[in-house]
């Protein structure tokens, strides 16, 4: 069985958390996409956890996880990651950790370019996180970036890095006008921080294949959500990664697999990192009162989230582009305590209601349509079945599913392992 975990919105949604629940019915957990741009964190009764590289699943004990080719992977921030778990007491061996040769390795000058350009654009800028995401993966469509498994060799690899260096100068030392990237650095680099990786290192591809074959259940975990998915998102505004289900069996080096289930992560409200158009945002007390309800701080950059009610029309859109069969709903106890509560229905755009989210070139020109409902003015973290959901709650939930025309069957009320009901 061949599941993919996804975000619906921009990222955010809670994924980490539900993959850390749902991995008990797995035997792996890989990551498709990404690098270390984007952070999950997970609360269980082993501590809480920052993730931005390894799956959520590595936190469960049985469960193998894979870090497959449509990655890029920073191996310091690696490195480290492992060794903040490992200080936890979590497990990380060769034997529950697989990292695919085809991945490719971000380089300390992507970090640095990354941070150049956003200088450089200033007011204008993307608001990137700074870690090298979208200039590594265009090294990789460029053909000049590090694969995993050249880590294995690393004599070879070193004979690569001085053309490669001289090539990034052009941009770095004279288009920028700062310091060369010296290739004895960089390979001093792979080495330091690339010789402990290479026992994990191997065909993801041809593991995958053969767990399948075996019967094994396997989940694909996404990094943030569809309207950051780099052709279907808010571009510009987007990860430089395809995040959509449909990109995961590539992503995960089974291109040859077809997924059985997609189960989309919604959160009960809104909350968007980093620019762009966010249409239904709140301002001022109004978003200040959410943001802190809900602890709407980056896992990977610490920024504070912006922040607005429900959006429909962009949840529908998300539910669409990655064919979520059902839904988890995150964070619902965060709206506990609201006499009403406002779901964005619509946009209007100069006088004419939107209800299917639109090219992003109009999206700054549209207003969101609230529509109020009746909230519950109680707290709901303790509640583990629907019965013991007050009717104004279940009101609430009946009506997303009307509203984005899919099932929800999960509902988190807390950020802990247990914090959830399954309708």
């Amino acid at each position: 069985m061949l599941t993919s975990i996804v975000g619906i919105n921009w990222g955010d949604e809670g994924k980490g958390r539900m993959v850390d629940l749902l991995s008990k019915d797995y035997d792996i957990v890989c990551r498709y996409q990404g690098g270390n741009n984007a952070g999950h964190t997970v609360i269980n009764e082993r501590g809480r956890f920052i993730l931005n590289l390894l799956p959520s699943g590595i936190l469960r004990e049985g469960v193998v996880c894979v870090m497959g080719p449509g990655m890029v992977i920073d191996i310091k921030h690696l490195a480290g990651e492992m060794a903040r778990l490992r200080e936890a007491g979590i497990t990380i061996t060769p034997e529950n950790l697989k990292i695919s040769d085809r991945a490719v390795i971000t380089m300390p000058y992507h970090v640095q370019q990354d941070c150049l350009e956003e200088a450089r654009l200033a007011d204008k800028k993307f608001g990137s996180t700074r870690r090298g995401i979208a200039f590594v993966y265009a090294d990789k469509y460029m053909k000049k970036a590090f694969r995993m498994g050249e880590l294995q060799n690393l004599d070879r690899l070193a004979k690569r890095v001085p053309d490669i260096v001289e090539w990034k100068n052009l941009t770095i030392a004279n288009a920028y006008g700062a310091e060369p990237v010296q290739a004895e650095e960089m390979i001093a680099y792979l080495k330091e921080y690339g010789e402990p990786l290479k026992e994990y290192i191997c065909d993801t591809g041809l593991f995958l294949n053969e767990a399948q074959r075996q019967g094994k259940k396997i989940m694909l975990e996404a990094q943030l959500g569809a309207l950051r998915d780099l052709d279907f998102g808010i571009y510009p505004y987007t990860s430089s990664s395809n995040n959509i289900a449909a990109y995961g069996p590539i992503g995960a080096g089974v291109p040859n697999l077809k997924l059985d289930k997609t189960i989309g992560i919604m959160k009960a409200y809104s909350t968007c990192v980093g620019e762009g158009p966010f249409t239904a945002e709140y301002f001022g007390e109004k978003a200040e009162k959410l943001r802190k309800a809900g602890g709407e701080y980056g896992a990977a950059t610490g920024r504070p989230r912006r922040v607005g009610p429900f959006d429909a029309v962009a949840s529908r859109y998300g539910i669409r582009v990655q064919g979520a069969d059902e839904i988890a709903l995150t964070k619902l106890d965060i709206l506990s305590g609201h006499e009403e509560l406002e779901i964005c229905t619509a946009y209007d755009l100069f006088g004419k209601k939107l209800t299917e989210f639109p090219f992003t070139d109009v999206l700054d020109d549209c207003k969101p349509v609230f529509e109020t409902v009746k909230g519950w003015n109680c707290d709901i973290s303790a509640c583990r079945k629907k019965e013991d959901l007050p009717k104004e709650a279940l009101a609430y939930i009946r009506l997303l599913e009307e509203l984005c025309a899919c099932k929800i069957r999960y509902v988190s009320v807390g950020a802990e392992r247990d914090a959830y009901i399954e309708m």
